[in-house]
This record gives C-alpha cells, sequence and structure tokens, in this order.
C-alpha cells in the first residue's frame, strides 16, 4: 500500500492531506463516499469479481490484446476508470467495463473498484434489451 502526504497553501497556511491507496487504487472495503450520508448518486466502492454478475458477457469477445495491455496497466498502475455497476435490490450488475473486468480476473485480482449506481428492475430490464 502506497501512502503520501499532500500539503497545499490555503489562505497563508499549509493544509496537510493523507492519502493511501491498494495496487488497485482505492483502499480495498472502503467507499470513496463514505460519510457523505449516502447521497442519491453513484458511490465508487471495491466489489469482490463474484459478486459482480455479467448478464451480456457471452454478446461478444473482448480483445486479447486490449485486456493483455490493461493487464499490464493495471499491474503498474492499478485501475484508473472503475467500472460501471448497477445494484438492483442488492445484486450487482456490470454492463460495461468488460475489458477491464476480465483484466482483473486473468491478474487473480480477487475485487475491482466499481461506481455503483442503485436501480429499479425496470432500469435493470432496459439494459438487458
Amino acid at each position: 500500500m502506497a501512502s503520501f502526504v499532500l500539503q497545499l497553501p490555503t489562505t497563508g497556511r499549509w493544509r496537510s492531506l493523507s492519502v493511501s491507496s491498494s495496487s488497485n487504487g482505492a483502499a480495498p472495503g472502503r467507499s470513496q463516499s463514505q460519510g457523505q450520508g449516502g447521497g442519491g448518486g453513484p458511490v465508487i466502492v471495491e466489489l469482490p469479481l463474484g459478486k459482480i454478475r455479467r448478464p451480456l458477457m457471452r454478446t461478444r469477445a473482448n480483445d486479447p490484446v486490449k485486456v493483455k495491455d490493461l493487464m499490464d496497466s493495471i499491474r503498474e498502475i492499478g485501475l484508473q476508470v472503475p467500472i460501471d455497476v448497477l445494484e438492483v435490490d442488492g445484486v450487482y450488475y456490470g454492463f460495461s467495463g468488460c475489458h477491464r473486468y476480465e483484466a482483473h480476473q486473468r491478474l487473480g485480482l480477487p475485487t475491482i473498484r466499481c461506481k455503483v449506481r442503485k436501480a429499479t428492475k425496470e432500469t435493470l430490464r432496459h439494459h438487458l434489451r
């Protein structure tokens, strides 16, 4: 885990911020929006790969070169852009980020950073069309 302190000038005084991240780019099991009252917008969280259903996974094959490039990048600097996930009645559904998801699987990483939006069953049905 990498940690560093960032000091920024604020109105003539210095302000220190402590920052940490895992090899995946976020502290495992922590939400980037924790402590914000759980508003209605999306939240960034680390989810176990096995908890994300991929209903459209068999509709097309991933580009193996793109997956390999992502594996190299994730290994070196971590995942830079979370995958989009819908949460419907406590179940997570992924419809984008197929190459990033496969790269995590092939690297043997247990979790992936996700931007999770709560959704209705009607929204899920719309994504399945």
